[in-house]
């Protein structure tokens, strides 16, 4: 069974920047799509960015409100996904979760959806203020 564990979290200035960490363990890679989430108080579930990598490419998405700012990247030596942040504004401010899904999620619209997605981190805070 797939284990995922964020880390790099902290308060950071807005214009600041910050990389998040997604440790994987228990399974390979190779099946998944790794997602980041974002839930910030009083709202949903966000989908922030995702990755996956097939046949020697890497295809990734993003959200409109993370384009240019946010890049998601994967380790396959240290099984790990990362999530450089930069130019955060105060409505970056969330808990950020990193999330596992079927590999196929990566390649349509539904990237971006909570309950496509199978295993979850315990989350990381990400607050943005001066």
């Amino acid at each position: 069974q797939l284990q995922l564990a964020e880390s790099g979290g902290g308060l950071v200035q807005p214009g600041g920047s910050l990389m998040l960490s997604c440790a994987t363990s228990g399974d390979t890679l190779d099946y998944y799509a790794i997602a980041w989430f974002r839930q910030a108080p009083g709202k949903e579930r966000e989908g922030v960015s995702c990755i996956t990598e097939s046949g020697g490419s890497t295809n990734t998405n993003y959200a409109d409100s993370v384009k240019g700012r946010f890049t998601i990247s994967r380790d396959n030596a240290k099984i790990t996904v990362y999530l450089q942040m930069n130019s955060l504004k105060p409505e970056d401010t969330a808990v950020y979760y990193c999330a596992a899904g079927p590999k196929i999620l990566s390649y349509g619209s539904r990237w971006n959806v909570a309950h496509e997605y199978e295993y979850w981190g315990q989350g990381t805070q990400v607050p943005v203020s001066s």
